[in-house]
C-alpha cells in the first residue's frame, strides 16, 4: 500500500513538472518577436515627424512698379510689411518602405528620408503699409495682404532651408527615429541613416 502512494507521488509531481514544462516552452514560443515589417508600421504611423521648428520676424519690402513715372503714379502699388513666420521641418514616415528597414542579429538599421519642410505659416497680425497709384486704388484696388503674405513664407522658408539648417533638421530626426526603435527594442544596436541623392 505504501509503494501505491509513492508510485502515485511521483506519477503526480511528474506530471506536474510536464505540465509547467509544457506552459513555460509554450510561454516562450508566444513571445513576439520583432521584424522590420513591426518595425516599418510602428514607424509609418507616426506620419509626418516635425523635429525642428523655427519662428523668424520677417520684414519684406514689395514694389510693383514699371520704368515710367507717369505708370506707376497712376498704377503703380509698395507694399511693406512686417510680422512672425513659423516654419517647422521634418521627415515624412510614411515615405518609408520595406528596403528601408533591415532587422539583423544584433543590429537594426532604418533609412530615413531627408527632412523638408512640413508647413509654414504667419503668426499673429501682420503689420502691412500699402501705397497704390490713383487709378489702382480705384479700379484694381489690392490691399497687398496675400502677396505680403506669399512673401514672408517664401523668405522664411529660404531661412529654414539652409544646407546648415537641413543638416540640423536631419540629424534631430536621426535621433527621433533611434529613441522611438528603440523604445520597444532593448537588446539591439539601432543605426539610422538619412537617405541621400533619391528623390523624396
Amino acid at each position: 500500500m505504501k509503494k501505491i502512494f509513492t508510485y502515485a507521488g511521483v506519477a503526480i509531481v511528474i506530471l506536474a513538472l510536464g505540465i509547467i514544462a509544457g506552459w513555460w516552452g509554450t510561454k516562450r514560443v508566444a513571445e513576439p518577436r520583432v521584424t522590420s515589417q513591426v518595425i516599418l508600421s510602428a514607424l509609418r504611423d507616426r506620419g509626418f515627424l516635425v523635429t525642428q521648428s523655427f519662428v523668424y520676424n520677417e520684414n519684406i519690402k514689395i514694389t510693383n512698379s514699371s520704368e515710367s513715372f507717369w505708370h506707376d503714379l497712376l498704377w503703380g502699388q509698395a507694399i511693406q510689411a512686417y510680422g512672425i513666420t513659423e516654419v517647422n521641418l521634418g521627415v515624412d514616415l510614411a515615405k518609408l518602405g520595406e528596403e528601408d528597414v533591415r532587422v539583423e542579429a544584433e543590429k537594426i538599421t532604418v533609412s530615413i528620408p531627408a527632412a523638408e519642410i512640413f508647413n509654414s505659416r504667419i503668426v499673429g497680425d501682420i503689420n502691412l503699409e500699402n501705397k497704390q497709384g490713383v487709378l489702382k486704388r480705384i479700379f484694381e484696388n489690392d490691399d497687398g495682404y496675400n502677396q505680403a503674405v506669399a512673401e514672408m513664407i517664401k523668405q522664411a522658408e529660404k531661412n529654414a532651408t539652409t544646407p546648415e539648417m537641413l543638416v540640423a533638421a536631419n540629424t534631430k530626426a536621426q535621433e527621433e527615429i533611434k529613441r522611438l526603435v528603440e523604445f520597444f527594442v532593448k537588446d539591439k544596436v539601432v543605426e539610422v541613416s538619412v537617405r541621400v541623392g533619391t528623390e523624396q
